[in-house]
C-alpha cells in the first residue's frame, strides 16, 4: 500500500518505521520540524517504566518496551535510555487501590524484585527529600529515563534512511494527503483532522519546569532516580540532574484544557503550585532558577486510554493517539501496536484501544494520572 501518516511523534514516526518493515511506501506529513516544538513527545526527558498499578496490559506493554530500550541502546551510537531506576513514594502507608501498592504487587507478583522503603529510608537513601514528607514506596531498578526530542530525532533519520519521506507541510485538508491508508497521528489536533473525535479527545495542558540547582550533588541519579512523589494524588514527577545541570519536574494530573494553540502558556498558577510542592517535599529546589518552563500539552481521551482503531465508516483512514501522557516510555513497542491492531486483525488490545464515542466521562487509565 501507500500509506500517509499525519505527524511525526512517537505514534507517527514508529507507525511509519513499522508500515514500512512490512513494504509499504509510506510518507510522513509533519506542519513543522521534527521533533515538532510543540508536540507532546518532544522535551528533553520522558519517563520509562513499567509501573502501571493493577493494569495488566501495560504493564506487559512496559515491560517488553524495557526490552525494546535496553536493544536500541546497545546498536544506537550514543545511548538515549538512562537505566536510572524509578522511585514512587508516598505521603501514607500504601494501600490497596493505590497506584504505589497496586504497582508493588502487580511487578512482584510478576517477578520483579523490588526494594521496598519506609520513612528512614527514603530520607537516608534520597537526601534531597524533606525528611518525613514521604514515609512509604519502593525503589524499583528495572525503569529510568529517555531523551525524548533526541530520541524522535534519532527516529526520524532511521525513516529516512529506510526510504519513508518526510514533508513539511501545514495540514488543513486531510483530504490532500490521503493515501490507500491514511494513519492520522497529530496528537492534540486530531479532532481539527478527524471533527468527529472533538468529544473524544481533548487538548490537555500540564506544566513542565526545568529547574538549576545550587548543589546539583544532591539530584545525581544515584541519590535521586526518576520519582513519583505521591503522583496519584500530587501529579508530581520528575528526572535527575543531567549533563546539562537540570532537574526536569512537571506534572501529571488533571490539568488545564486548552483551546487554542496561544493557550500553551505556563501560568502563574502554575509556578506558585510547584514552588508549594517543593517547599514541603524538595525544599533545596524551592528557590530554583527556572531554566525553561512548557506547557506539554496531551492528547486525552476520556479513560486515558490509546486511540488505535480504523474509522468506523471509512476503512482507509486509521486514527492512532489519545497519549494521554504516558505513551512515550512504549515507543519501542508502539509500532508493532498500531500495525498489529488495524492490519492483523483478532489484537488483544484491540478493544482496549478501539473507537468509542461512546464513552461519557473521564476515569484514569493511567492510574499514576494525580485528578485534583
Amino acid at each position: 500500500m501507500n500509506v500517509s501518516v499525519i505527524g511525526g511523534g512517537i505514534f507517527g514516526i514508529t507507525a511509519a518505521l513499522k508500515m514500512r518493515a512490512r513494504g509499504h511506501e509510506v510518507t510522513i506529513f509533519e506542519p513543522g520540524p521534527i521533533p515538532h516544538p510543540l508536540a507532546e513527545s518532544t522535551d528533553i526527558s520522558k519517563v520509562v517504566r513499567m509501573d502501571y498499578g493493577a493494569d495488566e496490559d501495560y504493564t506487559d506493554l512496559g515491560e517488553r518496551s524495557l526490552r525494546g530500550w535496553r536493544v536500541w541502546n546497545s546498536v544506537w551510537r550514543k545511548p538515549l535510555f538512562h537505566e536510572t531506576g524509578v522511585t514512587f513514594l508516598s505521603r501514607t502507608s500504601m494501600r490497596p487501590g493505590g497506584f504505589e501498592h497496586d504497582s508493588y504487587a502487580t511487578l512482584t507478583a510478576r517477578g520483579h524484585e523490588l526494594e521496598r522503603l519506609d520513612a528512614d529510608q527514603i530520607a537516608t537513601r534520597f537526601p534531597a527529600y524533606r525528611r518525613g514528607a514521604l514515609v512509604d514506596g519502593y525503589f524499583n531498578r528495572a525503569g529510568g529515563w529517555a531523551e525524548s526530542g533526541a530520541v524522535v530525532e534519532y527516529l526520524s533519520r532511521v525513516a529516512s534512511g529506510a526510504g519513508i519521506a518526510i514533508e513539511q507541510r501545514a495540514i488543513h485538508d486531510l483530504a490532500e494527503v490521503r493515501r490507500d491508508l491514511t494513519i492520522v497521528c497529530a496528537g492534540a489536533w486530531v479532532p481539527r483532522l478527524v471533527p468527529e473525535l472533538a468529544g473524544s479527545i481533548r487538548a490537555i495542558g500540564q506544566p513542565v519546569f526545568h529547574l538549576r540547582p545550587r548543589d546539583p550533588a544532591l539530584y545525581t541519579a544515584d541519590r535521586f532516580p526518576v520519582f513519583g512523589a505521591d503522583i496519584a494524588n500530587t501529579g508530581y514527577y520528575g528526572f535527575p540532574v543531567n549533563a546539562d545541570g537540570i532537574v526536569k519536574i512537571a506534572n501529571h494530573g488533571s490539568g488545564t484544557p486548552i483551546e487554542r494553540d496561544e493557550e500553551r502558556v505556563v501560568s502563574e498558577a502554575h509556578e506558585v503550585a510547584l514552588r508549594a510542592f517543593l517547599a514541603t517535599t524538595l525544599p533545596g529546589l524551592r528557590d530554583a532558577p527556572i531554566a525553561h518552563r512548557r506547557l506539554c500539552v496531551y492528547a486525552d481521551t476520556l479513560d486515558g486510554h490509546f486511540w488505535i482503531a480504523r474509522h468506523p465508516t471509512d476503512e482507509s483512514l486509521v486514527v492512532a493517539t489519545g497519549g494521554s501522557g504516558h505513551a512515550f516510555k512504549f515507543a519501542p513497542v508502539l509500532g508493532a501496536l498500531i500495525a498489529g491492531i488495524i492490519l492483523d486483525g483478532e489484537h488483544p488490545l484491540e478493544d482496549k484501544f478501539r473507537w468509542r464515542p461512546e464513552l461519557g466521562a473521564q476515569t484514569r487509565g493511567d492510574a499514576a494520572r494525580a485528578d485534583r
